[in-house]
């Protein structure tokens, strides 16, 4: 069996990009391919894989202005050549679902959501992104076109496997496919269980306006509770400015680090909607700490209500407030949490990826 891994992108850490290291270490003689690789803002693990881009990443200021070259990305993710290839597994949640299998071969897509500014978040994807405006004007127009091609790729399929209930729901209402539900690997053994806790809440988050950090920060600043933030992204600036002095944004941390944060911790808060399995959800439980979760996509799934954690109805910071005024951090077992998120481990995933792999291809 010759095996090749497809990923929409690679410039950016989050995580999409931890289940390709996993897919990755389970089939390590594998070939990475994707639109773009750009290997300064890829940790040291992606350095020693073979990995092939697409003509995008030759194209002028394509680091910098992936985005702006949207309207190339199925031509360039088709060009891509996999003709040595007898089984294609893809971990998409935009273009690597389209890639072109070679004759006989049998496409499995990991799909982590059908693709969300092309469906589920198509006007608020469009209000929030971060081009010129004329750019803009033309992507009403572009989407159309997108849309009919993300179809067709996602009919080329051969097998769709889901992260989520969730995401097997929205498989199923935009491409009219069935998926197995297999979660993502989490790095269980990365966390670990601390008697010391400190009086700090965290959050972990690329800094995305979707992703509701504002949510967050609004409710610390009204609370004066310490808040721990860990991530990056284009919405950062906006975020620091709202910000006050018992908020603290902690940056793109190791793990070594963001296991020591997490710990610590009184719990996660996670405030975003719709998210589409929610892994830091389960780094926080494998380190034995409660979340705090809107209860809304993939983590109502993953956090057990009362036992492994506590879920707030509205997306506001009257209604965030009241769940961390009441909420008391002793009243959970760090073990019985542990224990909950050791269903999610690595070892777990690959396990089940490698049964229907084999299952498909025999």
């Amino acid at each position: 069996m010759k095996l090749a891994l497809v990923h929409d992108h690679l410039n950016q850490q989050g995580g999409a990009e931890k289940v390709l290291l996993t897919l990755h270490k389970l089939y390590p003689d594998s070939k990475v391919y994707t639109l773009l690789y750009d290997q300064s803002k890829m940790s040291a693990d992606f350095h020693s894989i073979d990995i092939e881009d697409s003509f995008i990443a030759r194209l002028p200021l394509a680091k910098s202005k992936f985005r702006w070259y949207l309207l190339f990305m199925p031509m360039a993710i088709e060009k891509l050549d996999l003709s040595n290839a007898s089984v294609v597994l893809s971990s998409a949640s935009h273009f690597a679902k389209g890639i072109k299998k070679p004759k006989n071969a049998i496409h499995i897509c990991y799909c982590h959501t059908p693709t969300r500014y092309l469906w589920s978040h198509s006007h608020k994807y469009t209000e929030e992104l971060s081009i010129p405006k004329i750019v803009k004007k033309f992507l009403p127009y572009i989407f159309p076109y997108l849309r009919q091609w993300d179809l067709d790729a996602a009919r080329n399929v051969d097998y769709f496997i889901a992260n989520s209930n969730v995401v097997a729901g929205r498989i199923k209402k935009y491409y009219n496919r069935d998926a197995v539900v297999i979660y993502p690997p989490v790095e269980i053994d990365n966390f670990y269980i601390n008697p010391d806790i400190d009086n700090y809440y965290v959050v972990i988050s690329r800094f995305r306006p979707y992703k509701r950090v504002d949510l967050a920060v609004k409710t610390f600043n009204k609370l004066g509770i310490p808040l721990k933030i860990i991530g990056s992204g284009e919405d950062e600036k906006r975020l620091k400015k709202m910000a006050k002095k018992n908020i603290e944004f902690l940056g793109n941390i190791d793990d070594k680090e963001k296991a020591e944060v997490l710990s610590r911790a009184r719990a996660l808060i996670h405030p975003q909607a719709d998210e589409d399995f929610g892994i830091t959800a389960v780094e926080a439980m494998a380190a034995g700490r409660p979340v705090i979760a809107f209860r809304s996509g993939g983590v109502v799934e993953t956090v057990k209500d009362g036992v492994t954690g506590k879920f707030f109805d509205e997306q506001t910071w009257e209604m965030l407030s009241e769940v961390v005024i009441r909420f008391d951090h002793e009243q959970f077992d760090p073990n019985v949490i542990r224990e909950h998120a050791l269903g999610f481990d690595k070892s777990v995933f690959q396990q089940k990826i490698k049964t229907f792999v084999e299952s498909v291809i025999t």
